[in-house]
């Protein structure tokens, strides 16, 4: 009989995520759960979140019931924004991100190939709404691509794959991907397992992913 996996939180994950950014970085963290990652960033940190309807230097969601609904992030969600911080238009937000200004940006994702290769804006579900944004630029302007989802689909379907079936974003653009069962590096080799959550062997994690793991 097979052993139940054991994923984090999301809330756990973004802590993960937030305490693998150095300071100094630019980043952007994208629609969907990636925002969370805000939240978790160490205190007192000098990293820069920048937000592409033309945001830099957003701090943390503000606490219920003090949002102010003029200062939202791309998501539409209420924000705030850090002293030093500045708004802009959208056209001056993504020249930042096409000329590589960026060091990091944080995506969702439907697939992510051992290649690096990402699919993260249409599945051809019947009744799915396309949705690519400012992804495309962002998985390419990025000095570095970090994606941030569940491992399996509803239907437990890996989303770590040997080449995408759905329609790209970005070409081996993606440097990692943080998921609920463990983070990993995309090398010359594929996917190279730095860290499984909870104990969880490699022999666990591969039975349930679509590609090949390897170890350090």
């Amino acid at each position: 009989m097979s052993v139940p996996l054991r994923p984090i939180s999301r809330q756990e994950l973004a802590k993960k995520i937030a305490h693998r950014i150095p300071e100094g970085s630019y980043v952007n963290l994208g629609i969907g759960m990636p925002t969370q990652i805000g939240n978790y960033l160490p205190e007192n940190a000098e990293i820069m979140l920048h937000s592409e309807n033309g945001i830099l230097g957003m701090g943390p969601a503000p606490p219920e019931g003090k949002e102010d609904w003029d200062l939202i992030n791309a998501g539409k969600q209420a924000v705030t924004l850090l002293p030093g911080g500045a708004f802009f238009s959208q056209t001056d937000s993504f020249a930042m991100m096409r000329g590589g200004h960026l060091d990091i940006c944080v995506l969702g994702g439907f697939q992510v190939s051992q290649t690096g290769d990402l699919a993260s804006w249409h599945t051809g579900e019947h009744g799915a709404i396309p949705a690519v944004g400012g992804a495309m630029d962002l998985a390419v302007g990025a000095k570095k691509t970090f994606v941030m989802m569940e491992h399996l689909t509803k239907n437990g379907t890996s989303k770590l794959v040997e080449q995408c079936s759905y329609p790209l974003t970005g070409l081996a653009c993606v440097a990692m991907v943080f998921t609920d069962l463990g983070i990993f590096e995309i090398t010359p080799a594929g996917f190279m397992v730095i860290e499984l959550f909870n104990d969880m062997s490699i022999d666990e994690v591969q039975a349930v992913t679509a590609a090949p793991l390897s170890l350090l």
